[in-house]
């Protein structure tokens, strides 16, 4: 199975800047879509980012204030996180899933989950 570890989160002001990491176990990388979603207490997880066989795709919410990036040999994704919100706070995880014909942003498909990096935005 694929492994994935999230690193990089922390407490940042309204409007500074974060940058997440997620490592992965698997040597064949790039064989996998990774996705970023978060989830705030109380609140369904929602999805941020996802990359995919050099493209990338971002819901309307966070289009523009948030970059997803991967490098396929260091088997890492990345989250340039800018003009942080006290909205975005929340747990974010990395998340995996077997390429195929396009993007999936759906949590209940991917197939391999990280434990989560807690990103806290103070106002």
């Amino acid at each position: 199975q694929v492994q994935l570890a999230e690193s990089g989160g922390g407490l940042v002001q309204a409007g500074d800047s974060l940058r997440l990491s997620c490592a992965a176990s698997e040597g064949t990388f790039s064989n996998y879509g990774m996705n970023w979603f978060r989830q705030a207490p109380g609140k369904e997880r929602e999805f941020v980012a996802a990359i995919r066989r050099g493209s990338t795709y971002y819901p309307p919410s966070i289009r523009g204030r948030f970059t997803i990036s991967r490098d396929n040999a260091k088997n890492t994704v990345y989250l340039q996180m800018n003009s942080l919100k006290p909205e975005d706070t929340a747990v974010y995880y990395c998340a995996a899933y077997k390429t195929g014909l396009g993007f999936i942003t759906t949590p209940d498909l991917m197939d391999y989950w990280g434990k989560g990096t807690l990103v806290t935005v103070s106002s």
